[in-house]
């Protein structure tokens, strides 16, 4: 059992495991997962409606979406924002890892008479079939990414774009960094049973990796039955300038800052903040 507690409480190296499919291709929790985003007053999976409402419309503004406009949203969910584009006229396609996400969206937009093309898949693998003039990543989902795995998705950009496309995403900031702590603890049934159905207890290990701005929630579930399991849950956080060079590097440059998607003014002190790049 020691040998188990010392391996469970090991800190591994950055980005050293990555189990995204843990979370949105499992059926189990990305119905725990869709749930959050359909719970309209948290910040959690989705940011709470109202700050939905208020971006949607400013990004329709700011990027002068309608008719004659095309919009890909990486990583849709179950189509907040899509829905939304789609009522300003333009052309809207929606990209998600989560099955139930993603035939959620479908029904909606059925229902609401909307043609929205969704796609159920890793937007890693995703080869564009059409070119956008804009594409939005929202919720800090690039933050979530290895360096290697970013570089890869901005290159899937590039050959997504319209010439004079544009790219939206948002990223936790240095401020939002500092706030972390490291720390250890374990929990029967943690998160009201998001893990598994049944009973399971969950060692939580939270690191952070300061050379590289990266914190690590490291989930280590044991079931009643059933094999254990770990997830790894990477945040990469960003100054402004150094989410500059990565854009830029890739060959992006950054047009415009903001403290969030609804367009504030931004603040190095914001716990996020948005960009606005261009493919050069």
């Amino acid at each position: 059992m020691f040998h188990q507690l010392e391996e469970i409480n090991a800190k591994p190296g950055v980005f050293e495991h990555y189990t995204a499919e843990a979370l949105w291709a499992d059926p189990y929790r990305s119905k725990q997962m869709l749930t959050y985003h359909l719970n309209e007053d948290v910040d959690l999976s989705s940011r709470n409606i109202a700050f939905i409402d208020r971006s949607s419309s400013w990004i329709i503004d700011r990027f002068q979406l309608g008719p004659g406009k095309s919009v890909c949203d990486f990583g849709c969910g179950p189509g907040l924002y899509t829905s939304r584009f789609a009522k300003s006229g333009a052309e809207v396609t929606g990209l998600d890892f989560s099955e139930n996400s993603i035939h959620y969206a479908r029904g909606q937009a059925k229902q609401a008479g909307q043609r929205i093309t969704y796609r159920h898949l890793n937007y890693l693998e995703f080869e564009p079939d059409d070119r956008y003039d804009l594409i939005t990543m929202i919720m800090c989902d690039f933050c979530v990414l290895s360096p290697a795995q970013r570089r890869h998705l901005l290159a899937i950009f590039h050959r997504s774009l319209k010439d004079g496309g544009t790219v939206l995403l948002d990223a936790y900031s240095m401020a939002a960094y500092s706030e972390r702590t490291e720390a250890s603890f374990y929990e029967k049934n943690q998160l009201n049973q998001f893990w598994c159905e049944e009973d399971y207890y969950c060692f939580v290990n939270t690191f952070k990796y300061d050379a590289e701005a990266v914190v690590l929630d490291k989930y280590d579930i044991f079931p009643k039955r059933g094999a254990p399991q770990t997830v790894y849950n990477w945040l990469q956080y960003f100054s402004a300038e150094r989410l500059t060079e990565e854009l830029s590097a890739a060959g992006f440059v950054m047009t415009d800052r903001y403290s969030d998607v609804s367009g504030g003014p931004f603040s190095e002190r914001h716990s996020e903040f948005a960009v606005v790049a261009k493919g050069i």
